[in-house]
This record gives structure tokens, sequence and C-alpha cells, in this order.
């Protein structure tokens, strides 16, 4: 209730700050106007016949266990009836991962792009994506520098951000830039001419080409965004045995999740409860539309 109402209960229709609690029936009268609300009405635990300490169950092991957890995993670990119903759930709490008001990344920047899926035969690079069962993610990574206690300088990941994409030509990447990079951010790419000067406008581009007889030291480049791809595909082969391209951007936004909150995986928990009780609900059908 809290997460639904930060301030106080509010009345849907009349605005009310007022209410009786039915404890048999878990529902919220307003006192003005008699209105019945449920405390997850509107959010995407609306319309779930699992009960609501099952949904906190499954949002806390989502955000809390190192590895992530497939629908499998929480079938056995809530005992829900089915499959489905399991896939279904972590498919809503993956929703309930994007903040529609987070903040952009700033400073500087790691950007590239990665392909998901297995090998194709006689297809290399970017043009493997014409593949149906392959898709092409663009990524950026915030980078930080520090000094350790030797006193050597260091670098690390900070916050991250991740997208499916159809091309990675300079329209499709700069969008993406847009969306997720505050403007006068220093970008980090390779030579891809993806990352043209139009693409970059309002950034500073650190271009670090690899040349051909190279490319195998490409992660020596931007070695943070290329172990956060080395991490993302070792995490949707070994928790999920793979994923269906046409549900990879919900898996994404778990993974972006996770990562952003990996030292803290407690404030993950109430952020996400937090986020989801805003979140307007879907159904299946829609989900799979």
């Amino acid at each position: 209730m809290q997460s639904h109402w930060p301030d106080g209960f509010l009345c849907p229709k009349c605005h009310s700050t007022k209410y009786w609690y039915r404890p048999r029936r878990k529902l919220l009268v307003c006192q003005s106007c008699r209105k019945e609300t449920s405390p997850i009405a509107r959010t995407i635990m609306h319309g779930s016949h699992i009960p609501i300490q099952e949904w906190f169950w499954g949002a806390y092991l989502v955000t809390t266990i190192t590895p992530g957890i497939s629908a499998l995993q929480l079938q056995r670990q809530l005992g829900l009836g089915s499959y489905r119903t399991a896939w279904f759930m972590l498919h809503r709490l993956r929703r309930g991962m994007i903040n529609d008001n987070r903040t952009p990344l700033l400073g500087t920047i790691e950007a590239d792009e990665t392909i998901i899926g297995g090998p194709v035969k006689n297809k290399r690079g970017r043009g493997v994506t014409m593949e149906a069962t392959k898709s092409l993610v663009v990524g950026a990574v915030e980078v930080f520098s520090y000094v350790d206690k030797k006193g050597n300088q260091k670098e690390k990941a900070g916050r991250l951000r991740l997208a499916v994409i159809e091309h990675a030509d300079e329209k499709t990447i700069g969008l993406f830039l847009r969306e997720n990079v505050e403007s006068g951010s220093i970008i980090r790419s390779d030579g891809w001419r993806g990352y043209s000067k139009a693409a970059l406008a309002g950034y500073t581009h650190d271009q670090r080409v690899v040349s051909s007889s190279t490319s195998k030291h490409a992660h020596q480049v931007a070695p943070h965004i290329h172990r956060v791809f080395s991490n993302l595909k070792t995490w949707l082969q070994g928790t999920h045995h793979g994923v269906d391209p046409k549900y990879l951007s919900a898996y994404l936004a778990e993974f972006v999740f996770r990562f952003n909150r990996r030292n803290t995986p407690q404030a993950a928990f109430k952020t996400l409860l937090g986020i989801a009780s805003h979140k307007k609900p879907v159904t299946l059908r829609q989900f799979k539309s």
C-alpha cells in the first residue's frame, strides 16, 4: 500500500484521503463516496489471481538472486499452478523495472552493438541480424575514473542502457543516444560509420578505431560495454536457456535494472515495488500481440 500511495491513500474517484479497510475482501473503502479500491488496482498485478504475498516473493526473488530466476524456477519456488502463470508473472515484473522518469547517462560513455543469438553460417558482423533468430542490441554504459589503494588510475562501469534495434545506422544510433545520454557527454565508440557526426551531434566523440588486423582485440578498446555484452549473453543462455527475439526487450529491461542496482539488491526490491505500483496493467493477449 505504501508503494501504491507513498503520500497516503487517495480515492481515485473523489480524492478523499479517508478510508475503511475490509480485510476479508482486502479492499479499501472511501469514507466519502464509498468507492471500493484494491491496493493492486491499476498496477501490474491488476486482475491477477495470484495472492499479493506471492507477488512480493516473486519481486524479491527476481531482484535479489544473483543469476536471476527463470520462469520454471519461479514456478517451483512459489508453487504456481503452471509454467505460463510464472512466465507471465515474470514478464509483468519486468514491465515494472522500466522507470519512465529515469535520468539519462552522462559523462564518459562507451557505446557499441552486439548480436544476440547463435552463429549463422557464412554470415559475419552486423549483417547477421538479417537472420530471423538474430537480434541486434545497442548498448551504452557510463565509465568512471578512480584511483585505487595503490594510487593507480582505474576505470569502472556505472549505469547501463540497452535496446533492440533493426539497423546500426546513424539515424538509429543517434536516436538511441539522444534518448539515453545527456547532451555534452563524451561518446567512446569504434570506427563504425553509424557513429557519424550527424548521429553524435551535441556530443564529444572519442573514436577508437580498430583495424581489421586487430579486430579480435576490440574488447580492449571498449572493455566495459564488451563485458556487459558478455555477461548478458551468459545470463540469457545460462539462466533462461535462450530467449525468443520477440520478448528480448523485456529481458533487456531486467538485465539493465539488475545491473544498475547490482550493489544494492534490497533497494532494488523496494524500487521495483514502487515503479510497478504505477504501471498500467497488461493482459497476456496484449503482451503476446
